[in-house]
């Protein structure tokens, strides 16, 4: 890092929703600078220059997709993408020496492996939602879940937009991560995620999933633990998408001076 201009801030995806808020984060943000930003081949946004595509004024820095190019001039990667794309981009910039930070959920196999592969040479911020709230949130679940016993059951119940292609969302289920370890659990092993027709009874000790779709609708999250006679529902709702863009600069910034290894939002917040 140049110690003179802040952390390096290269951005994959820099044409869709979320890479134009990071965009517009970064530029707003003390101690970082805007070095790049990635697109796929083919992409009407090519050339255009980053802070026109966010909606700012002219940065002098123009969507490439030179992935190399990119990571070349950049301390961190922030990747908002789709899943297939983030194995690429982890073994890139693991071969570059260039950090990770990944807000990407629905990830295929091969994204998390070259995920985790890259963190063996460089620092990789990885978090299903890089929102304050729901990072608080998931400490609390863990917490709750802990307290009490099989005799309440939980659910998860998600909303997203219309255009959310992943379900249920990651944030949903890194919140049933944190029930089912609350519960000394692995998830995959008491994770209901589809209910239809005659189901019998529920499964004492199972989590169940809801997924709602539709709208413009950012984010909801609620965890219903359902007792005999009494009802706990702990939730967050987003209201704009900058959430996400904060956290993820933020994270960007704290993997400055961090050595290579696997760190969550809870490491960045010092939760």
């Amino acid at each position: 890092m140049d110690g003179n201009q802040g952390v390096r801030v290269a951005v994959a995806g820099c044409a869709g929703r979320m890479g134009r808020m990071i965009i517009t984060r970064v530029l707003e943000t003390a101690g970082c600078r805007l070095a790049a930003g990635v697109d796929r081949p083919g992409s009407p946004a090519l050339g255009t220059d980053l802070g026109v595509l966010a909606g700012q004024g002219p940065v002098g820095v123009a969507a490439s997709a030179d992935l190399d190019a990119a990571l070349a001039t950049a301390d961190v990667l922030i990747d908002f993408t789709t899943a297939g794309a983030p194995a690429r981009h982890a073994a890139a910039a693991a071969a570059h020496g260039t950090a990770l930070v990944i807000g990407t959920t629905g990830l295929e196999a091969a994204d998390q492996q070259a995920i985790d592969a890259a963190a063996a040479r460089v620092a990789v911020v990885q978090a299903a939602n890089m929102s304050v709230g729901v990072n608080l949130l998931l400490g609390v679940v863990e917490r709750v879940a802990r307290a009490l016993d099989d005799g309440y059951d939980i659910e998860i119940v998600e909303m997203h937009h219309r255009h959310k292609v992943d379900a249920p969302s990651g944030t949903a289920l890194a919140l049933g991560r944190a029930a089912a370890a609350g519960r000394g659990r692995n998830l995959d092993e008491v994770a209901v995620r589809a209910r239809d027709g005659h189901t019998g009874a529920r499964r004492s000790g199972d989590i169940g999933f809801a997924v709602l779709r539709g709208g413009d609708v950012v984010g909801e999250h609620s965890v219903v633990f359902a007792g005999t006679g009494e009802r706990i529902t702990l939730g967050h709702i987003a209201g704009g998408r900058q959430i996400f863009a904060a956290g993820a600069v933020r994270a960007a910034l704290w993997t400055a001076d961090k050595p290579p290894g696997r760190y969550g939002m809870a490491d960045v917040l010092g939760l």
